[in-house]
């Protein structure tokens, strides 16, 4: 079995020597043993459920049909996510997430969009188990967020949050204008896979232009007293990336510069490249465009997804995290 070969592998006096061989080794144990522990959870549950069923039937007792209806609505979500799971094949699926939210045109009522979104996000990860981590923020003139870039750790996280990225528009009465008008807002979500050590990526010191800065908005006392923030630019295609989190500027650079190769290896599989130096600075626009879904607060209540056309009267629960359903049908038809 897999996960004895591993645990075996473990108790050998010299597994730490390696550090980042034993930290893949562990967090893969990990990783099957959840599985594991969910398989055998699902199982049991079955049994047990068959169990119930056949005692209320031979008693006539009607008393647990509640609990039958829960545990198999229980095990219908497991299942279904399980089968989500298989969807999940592509190459950087299985990777840690770096998602980036840029208000678009809107004024303050964009920003206060994205800082929305940004906590949409925020409660989805958590909901998941995720670990999540600021890269990069940068807070709005008035209110809310111009951008912000988030790091998202856990098992699938980019597998699961690939669906998301584009265009999200927000209709609502706008709690910014004095008139109580109706305002359309637009925000962008950017997501790129964290690279693992197997899949890095070489870039040439001559194509990177690396600029430091004093980091700005929340931050306490220390932000705005060194030049800690770091920008780099990828001088053959134009993009730039940028991380103020950490008090060391050694910790940005090598922060942006996963930033910059997540970027640089998702828009080579993209635009269909061999190689990272065949991009050049003429490069399709993965961003501005037609929205991939639209989230209505007024005249009525509904968010509707453009690409496949679900959608939901609940917006609460949507703004709460609840976006699975749309995550869900995106790889659907990906898969078809």
């Amino acid at each position: 079995m897999k996960i004895d070969e591993l645990e075996n592998s473990m108790q050998d006096s010299e597994f730490w020597t390696d550090i980042n061989k034993a930290q893949k080794i562990s967090q893969e144990t990990k990783m099957l043993k959840d599985k594991l522990d969910k398989y055998n959870f699902v199982k049991e549950k079955i049994e047990d459920t068959e169990v119930l069923i056949e005692m209320s039937l031979e008693e006539e007792d009607l008393s647990s049909l509640s609990e039958i209806k829960n545990d198999a609505k229980l095990l219908k979500d497991i299942i279904e996510n399980f089968k989500l799971r298989i969807l999940l094949s592509g190459e950087y699926d299985k990777n840690n997430a770096i998602m980036t939210l840029h208000a678009g045109a809107g004024g303050t009522d964009a920003q206060d969009w994205t800082q929305m979104m940004l906590r949409m996000y925020t409660r989805w990860a958590e909901s998941k188990g995720f670990s999540l981590e600021t890269l990069d923020y940068l807070a709005g003139d008035e209110a809310g967020v111009k951008s912000a870039s988030i790091k998202v750790s856990g098992e699938y996280a980019y597998g699961y949050l690939k669906a998301e990225k584009g265009i999200h528009r927000l209709v609502r009465i706008s709690p910014f204008n004095a008139n109580g008008k109706r305002q359309t807002s637009f925000a962008s979500l950017e997501v790129l896979p964290e690279l693992t050590e197997e899949q890095d990526i070489e870039i040439k010191s001559d194509d990177l232009k690396i600029d430091t800065f004093r980091a700005s908005g929340a931050g306490g006392q220390h932000v705005n007293k060194t030049e800690s923030a770091i920008r780099i630019t990828h001088l053959p295609t134009g993009i730039v990336v940028q991380c103020q989190n950490e008090r060391s500027q050694f910790s940005n650079k090598d922060t942006a510069m996963a930033m910059l190769k997540a970027k640089l290896v998702e828009i080579k599989e993209r635009e269909h490249k061999e190689r990272i130096e065949d991009l050049t600075g003429d490069l399709k626009d993965n961003g501005w465009g037609s929205q991939i879904r639209s989230y209505v607060f007024h005249p009525y209540n509904m968010v509707k997804d453009h690409r496949t056309g679900a959608e939901t009267g609940n917006v609460d629960a949507v703004m709460d995290g609840d976006v699975d359903m749309f995550m869900t049908e995106f790889l659907k038809n990906e898969a078809k």
